[in-house]
């Protein structure tokens, strides 16, 4: 019988995973009635009970050592020994398993997962139809180039059909760096121009011509000139950018879109070629632009004949309520790039388009050693079977109205929670030392993401321009049990960050 294991030390869990009802996903309460894809997936996911697959209590969450454990310590010292201390800046949890919004470490803790690795895991850790398809992919092909495979033309396909009606082509890479590499090579290629206009506060990617997309600037310090043909403009960050600062969204919006005439009158070379924005701004702090704005942007972009390049690489498939943030608002960008969520878990990334940009580049003149692999294909495709027959999408508005609703309210207790940025499953809490001033509070900040993690919870390591940001995106499978003991144990962790090290 088909079996999946994770090793952990000498220890072998197994469930099953053939089509039989054992396994719980956290989202299927009853049977969907959609042909033969939704009965494989409530046969892999009808009700059970947890322990009777791994033994381990159910309770949420458990920890059962001090933090970090032993051998949490023992692999910790192994990584600070033999990889660069640039790898990352996380909690001290070493994951060793997942299902759905639990994680467990190596030394048997139990967590409740606001991260989703970096909103990656939509559709929940390890769910047993994603691992089934990944598994049967393994046994037939892993790689063979970019000659063509069934799995890589089905997902193609799939990309167009769920994305709007006027797109008709997908290109298929791996990494979201990738993808942003692509749109502009694509951009480029089509157009008489070669300038690309970026916006202050924006993450694309750490290759070199995703960082000089960008405007974060520490994806730049010190690592010498960035590649020539990008101008910046304020994004309307409605909290912080002086821009926007005493103005209502609209006068905002308004004065940034207007900021781009001034800025291609001065600094352009008459060279334009397109406009690169994400929807939200992720790394600065999930900060959401007035609706205005991004309308506006399109229609600039239209006016002037840019190439509008909408980065959906951690927005997409289903966090932020919609199944694109494009959703949100009227806009029609020409070129869309897509990662994260679309592989949820093996790296898998995209552009999509219209023929009349990506059939302008020659045979030959665009491809990817791992891009659109038969294993990446399978787990992209698996990943959209979920969305759609689970309700994800469904599920990330209904919870993060639950979020907002809940984050308000502790505002109320706590004014060093200065701003609270929703959307969907999207979420980023701006933490500083006086609601007055806005001072940023990285140290309070950092603090609470440590005492989340002391209590079960795990967090990514604070975002945002000042590293005073906490970022929410758990898993779109979450339940409202798990998203309110999730939310009980965070806003137990301000008051003990606040006690630890004050305002």
């Amino acid at each position: 019988m088909p079996s999946l294991c994770w090793a952990a030390g000498s220890e072998c869990r197994r469930f099953d995973t053939t089509p039989t009802p054992r396994y719980t996903s956290t989202r299927v309460g009853k049977r969907p009635e959609k042909g033969f894809l939704a009965a494989l997936i409530f046969a892999c996911t009808a009700p059970h009970e947890p322990s009777q697959i791994t033994g381990e209590a159910t309770e949420m969450p458990k920890i059962i050592t001090e933090l970090p454990g032993p051998r949490s310590q023992e692999i910790i010292e192994t990584a600070r020994t033999y990889e660069p201390r640039s790898m990352g800046d996380q909690m001290p949890v070493v994951w060793d398993h997942a299902e759905g919004c639990v994680v467990w470490d190596v030394d048997g803790n139990e967590f409740l997962d606001w991260s989703s690795g970096v909103l990656v895991t939509n559709v929940g850790h390890c769910h047993p139809y994603y691992v089934r398809q990944v598994k049967d992919q393994c046994e037939k092909l892993f790689n063979c180039y970019d000659f063509v495979t069934e799995p890589r033309a089905e997902l193609a396909k799939r990309l167009v059909e769920i994305t709007p009606e006027y797109i008709d082509k997908a290109f298929l890479v791996t990494t979201g760096s990738d993808a942003t590499e692509a749109a502009i090579r694509m951009a480029r290629r089509v157009s008489d121009g070669y300038e690309i206009i970026g916006f202050d506060g924006a993450f694309h990617g750490r290759t070199y011509g995703a960082a000089s997309a960008g405007g974060m600037m520490g994806t730049k310090n010190n690592y010498g000139p960035m590649t020539p043909g990008f101008l910046h403009a304020p994004f309307p960050y409605m909290y912080r950018a002086p821009i926007c600062q005493g103005k209502s969204e609209e006068e905002a919006a308004q004065a940034c879109l207007e900021y781009l005439d001034w800025l291609v009158d001065r600094q352009s070379s008459n060279a334009l070629c397109g406009v690169i924005t994400e929807p939200y701004q992720g790394g600065a702090g999930g900060i959401i632009p007035p609706k205005s704005w991004i309308e506006g942007l399109d229609r600039w972009c239209k006016d002037r004949g840019l190439i509008f390049i909408l980065d959906e690489v951690q927005s997409s498939f289903g966090r932020t309520g919609k199944m694109f943030c494009m959703e949100h608002w009227d806009i029609k960008p020409d070129l869309i790039t897509l990662g994260k969520g679309l592989g949820s878990g093996i790296p898998c990334s995209a552009v999509v388009g219209t023929s009349e940009i990506m059939d302008a580049l020659p045979e030959g003149s665009m491809g990817s050693t791992n891009g659109g692999n038969p294993i990446s294909s399978a787990a992209a495709l698996a990943a959209i079977d979920i969305i759609e027959e689970e309700h994800l999408v469904e599920n990330a508005a209904k919870m993060g109205k639950l979020f907002e609703k809940r984050f308000v309210k502790m505002q109320e207790s706590f004014p060093q929670l200065g701003d609270i940025r929703v959307l969907g499953l999207m979420g980023g809490l701006e933490f500083v030392k006086d609601p007055e001033s806005r001072e940023p509070a990285p140290e309070l900040t950092r603090q609470i993401v440590w005492e989340c993690f002391q209590r079960g919870l795990i967090c990514i390591a604070p975002i945002g321009l000042y590293s005073n940001v906490i970022r929410v995106a758990p898993p779109l499978v979450i339940t409202e049990e798990q998203a309110n003991e999730s939310l009980d144990i965070f806003e137990e962790a301000m008051h003990a960050a606040l006690n630890e090290v004050g305002a």
